[in-house]
């Protein structure tokens, strides 16, 4: 059994975070820009009209739903980002070719994405506090759901950059499907505000159930309970790590 090869899964690593480091300044400031406008925009705007959900200040309660946004959408773009541009550029070849395996290459890559999209997830944390005070009931479990869906999102997103073979294909997903799920998801409002009928239609959308174990974390409820939002979010990983291992193992659109 060959033994985990921690110098290449590092060298990895260090390239893709270092990437980030070229352009951390904008990477930084894009996310707290970004922050601020929301709160703007829906603190003013709706906050003053709807001043708690559930007895919780409507500021507080879009935090969680504001940081799931931004790492979806981080996470998914810099791990397929990451691993589409060696497939472009004609390097894939020398790492399939190279004594690292596809365990080792999955572990750099989707690490590398994942630091990067909980920092930029940290920072939104960090700005929020700006302009509201969040209050985070259970901030053990609160990490460790960030970490749990940045890598499970980061693994969707190397998914995408091996499935994609052009920049727009890169972004189809995230733009058309992950974006508009998230916004109806209950990122920024309780599927409870719905009607009835609407409310049945939204538990089919599976980021329901990851911003509703999120905010759980910050605030000790959600929409669904915890034990089902935990179980969604397993159970996506798993979807994801055994069609990750099926593209390696095939060579699914990787030595073609």
């Amino acid at each position: 059994m060959m033994a985990f090869n921690l110098h290449s899964v590092w060298a990895i690593y260090k390239f893709e975070v270092a990437r980030f480091g070229r352009t951390v300044l904008t990477s930084l400031i894009t996310p707290v820009i970004t922050t601020s406008l929301y709160f703007i925009v829906f603190g003013s705007a709706i906050g003053s009209r709807m001043t708690e959900i559930g007895g919780i200040p409507y500021g507080a309660f879009i935090v969680p739903g504001l940081m799931m946004l931004t790492m979806f959408t981080e996470s998914i773009f810099n791990a397929s980002f990451g691993i589409y541009m060696p497939k472009w550029s004609g390097t894939i070849y020398e790492l399939l070719s190279a004594p690292v395996s596809a365990f080792e290459t999955v572990v750099a890559y989707v690490g590398a994405a994942a630091t990067k999209s909980i920092v930029i997830a940290s920072i939104i944390f960090a700005t929020a506090h700006l302009f509201v005070d969040v209050q985070v009931a259970h901030p053990l479990a609160m990490m460790a759901f960030m970490l749990l869906m940045a890598v499970t999102f980061c693994l969707f997103g190397f998914i995408l950059g091996i499935w994609a073979q052009s920049f727009e294909q890169l972004q189809v997903v995230p733009m058309l499907v992950v974006m508009p799920m998230t916004f109806l998801g209950g990122a920024f409002y309780s599927i409870d505000m719905l009607p009835a009928a609407w409310r049945t239609v939204t538990l089919f959308n599976p980021v329901v159930y990851l911003i509703s174990g999120f905010r759980w974390t910050f605030f000790g409820k959600g929409d669904v309970a915890i034990e089902i939002s935990l179980a969604a979010v397993f159970a996506f990983l798993l979807i994801c790590l055994a069609v990750v291992g099926w593209m390696f193992r095939t060579g699914y659109r990787l030595k073609n």
